[in-house]
C-alpha cells in the first residue's frame, strides 16, 4: 500500500504539473492578447504597447511561462488585470462560496443516494420501488439549471421559504443567514445528484443481491438484512466509490450553472466573470484550483477503494512481488 500511495502521489504531481502547463499554453494560443482588458476600441499604438508591458504580453511565452511558475511557488496566482486585486484572495473569498455549496450538497445527496439506490434494489418488485427507480431515472434527464428555476418559482416566489438568489455581504459572518441563501442552490443539486448516485447504488446493490456468496450465506441461514450488510455492503460500495469522486468533481465544475441560476458570488461566477473581461491570471488561478481539487479528489477516492476492498490491495501486493 505505501509502495501504490508514493507511485499515485507521484503521478497526482506529475498530473498538476501536465495541467498547469496546458491551462498556461492554451491561453496564449487562443485568439486575443491580454492587453485587451486594459485597451478601449480607440486606443493608440502607444498605449496598446504600455498595456501589452503592463500586463507582459509583450514577452516571450516561456518567460511568462517561468514567471507565473514562479509565482506559483510563492503561492502567487498573479493581479487581476481589471479589479488589479490578488487572485488568490479573490479566489479564496469565492471558495467560501462554493466549497460549502458543494460539500453540503454532496453529503446531503449521498445519503439520500443510499437510501433510494438500496431500497429501490431490495424492494425492485414493490410499487415504491419502481417508483424510486423512476424518480432515479427523470432526475438524471432534468437538466439541473430546470431545477434551479424550478424552485425559485416554489420556494421563493410562491411560498416565499427562501431567497432567490444573492449571498449575505459579510459572507459567513452570520451562519444562519449564509446558509438560508444556500438552501435553494443546495436542494437543487441534491434533487439531480442523488437521483444519478441513486441509479448506481441500485445497480451495485443487485449486482450483490444476485450473487453466489450472498446466497450460500442465506443458505446458511442468515437473514436477507444481515447477508447483505455483513458480506454485501462493502463490494456494492466499491464500485460507487469511485463514481462519487467523480459526482463531487463534477459539482465544483458544474457550480457555474447553478451560481449563475441564484447569483451566487462563487467559483464558477468568478470565472464566466474573467473569461468575459480577458482576465487571464483570473481565468488561470481558477482553473488551476479546481484542476487540483478534481486531481485530488480522484486520488482520495482511489486510495477509500482500496482500504474498503481488499482484493485491489492484494492484487497492487501481487504485481509489485512479481516486479
Amino acid at each position: 500500500m505505501t509502495r501504490y500511495l508514493v507511485r499515485r502521489l507521484f503521478f497526482l504531481v506529475l498530473s498538476f504539473v501536465v495541467g498547469m502547463l496546458v491551462v498556461f499554453l492554451l491561453l496564449r494560443v487562443l485568439p486575443g492578447d491580454p492587453a485587451n482588458a486594459l485597451i478601449s476600441l480607440n486606443a493608440t499604438p502607444e498605449q496598446i504597447r504600455a498595456a501589452r508591458e503592463q500586463v507582459g504580453s509583450d514577452k516571450p511565452v516561456l518567460v511568462q511561462l517561468v514567471a507565473w511558475l514562479g509565482g506559483m511557488l510563492r503561492g502567487d496566482l498573479g493581479t487581476s488585470f481589471t479589479s488589479g486585486a490578488p487572485v488568490a484572495g479573490d479566489i479564496a473569498q469565492r471558495l467560501a462560496v462554493t466549497l460549502p455549496l458543494a460539500l453540503i450538497s454532496f453529503l446531503i445527496a449521498t445519503l439520500l443516494a443510499a437510501v433510494i439506490g438500496v431500497v429501490a434494489a431490495t424492494r425492485a418488485r414493490r410499487w415504491y420501488g419502481v417508483l424510486l427507480g423512476a424518480f432515479t431515472q427523470l432526475g438524471i434527464a432534468v437538466p439541473v439549471f430546470w431545477v434551479g428555476l424550478l424552485a425559485v418559482w416554489l420556494f421563493a416566489l410562491t411560498l416565499r421559504l427562501a431567497p432567490s438568489g444573492g449571498f449575505p455581504r459579510d459572507d459567513w459572518a452570520d451562519p444562519a443567514a449564509a446558509l438560508t441563501s444556500l438552501a435553494l442552490p443546495i436542494l437543487t443539486i441534491v434533487v439531480v445528484m442523488s437521483a444519478s448516485l441513486a441509479r448506481y447504488v441500485r445497480s451495485a446493490t443487485l449486482d450483490v443481491l444476485d450473487s453466489d456468496y450472498l446466497r450460500t450465506a442465506r443458505a446458511l441461514g442468515e437473514s436477507r438484512t444481515g447477508a447483505f450488510v455483513a458480506h454485501g455492503l462493502r463490494n456494492a460500495a466499491v464500485p460507487v466509490i469511485s463514481i462519487l469522486g467523480m459526482e463531487l468533481a463534477s459539482t465544483l465544475l458544474g457550480a457555474v450553472v447553478v451560481e449563475s441560476v441564484f447569483t451566487l458570488p462563487g467559483l464558477g461566477a468568478l470565472l464566466v466573470k474573467a473569461v468575459g473581461e480577458h482576465d487571464y491570471p483570473s481565468i488561470q488561478g481558477v482553473l488551476v484550483v479546481t484542476t487540483a481539487l478534481v486531481l485530488l479528489i480522484g486520488f482520495l477516492a482511489d486510495v477509500v477503494q482500496r482500504l474498503v476492498d481488499p482484493r485491489l490491495r492484494g492484487s497492487i501486493s501481487a504485481r509489485a512481488a512479481g516486479a
